[in-house]
């Protein structure tokens, strides 16, 4: 049964950094080609990733690929600062400018585009939300809603607006496109990286007392990879028996 169709397409090559919107991209094993293949070792904490938990301050970073997409090996990364200084991935400025503001020792990790375990992905495979769900948050919350707050990989224009119709989905398949699958397994619980606004850094704790109130702290759904394959901006997506 034809849903919808695919509005937004978002990776983030750098774990709590803003993520780039593309229009087309792989959907690999682990999720979206470089999801989050990149991450802040937080060496205060050993093992542990630095992430907008610990210092708000990283929604305001904005990373992208420069360069073709390759199984082999990322391309570069571009990271764009709350200041707007540009820097690579790896330039010891950048890591001096975050250490200052933390005031924590970090090292940066790089994950392979085959790799396993999946990168910095700590959850499942690849987060969804839907245009009639971001709606009617908008409207429960009373206020607008920016999509990036929930960090979701797909946004689903859909057919019949319907909020939170994804949620009755889990154990069934999506087939976006002409050749990815995927499961939607199970709710996203939400925590304070949604009070995050991504162009300040500004906290505002009502969006998650909203959510924890009128959704009981859901808001989109989480799914895991069956074939992969290439998406882009624009392919319908299938709701399969």
């Amino acid at each position: 049964m034809l849903i919808g169709s695919m509005q937004e397409i978002t990776r983030h090559p750098v774990k709590s950094f803003t993520g780039e919107s593309v229009g087309r991209t792989k959907v690999m094993d682990y999720g979206l080609y470089g999801d989050r293949s990149h991450a802040l070792m937080d060496e205060t904490r050993p093992g542990e990733f630095l992430t907008i938990t610990q210092f708000s301050g990283l929604a305001q970073y904005k990373a992208k690929f420069i360069g073709e997409e390759s199984l082999l090996q990322y391309p570069q990364i571009e990271i764009i600062t709350p200041n707007n200084r540009i820097f690579n991935w790896g330039d010891q400025a950048l890591v001096d400018e975050i250490e200052n503001l933390t005031k924590r020792r970090i090292s940066l990790v790089e994950y392979k585009p085959a790799h396993v375990p999946f990168g910095a992905i700590e959850e499942e495979n690849l987060l969804l939300v839907t245009d009639a769900s971001l709606q009617r948050l908008k409207e429960i919350w009373g206020k607008e809603v920016d999509p990036r707050r929930f960090r979701p990989n797909l946004l689903i224009e859909l057919n019949d607006k319907i909020p939170f119709v994804e949620e009755t989905w889990f154990g069934k398949k999506l087939k976006i496109g002409k050749e990815v699958e995927i499961q939607l397994n199970r709710y996203c619980e939400r925590c304070m990286i949604i009070t995050v606004n991504p162009e300040d850094a500004k906290r505002d704790p009502s969006l998650l007392k909203t959510i924890g109130k009128e959704r009981s702290n859901h808001f989109g759904v989480y799914a895991s990879v069956i074939k992969t394959g290439e998406i882009q901006v624009g392919d319908e997506i299938y709701l399969l028996d």
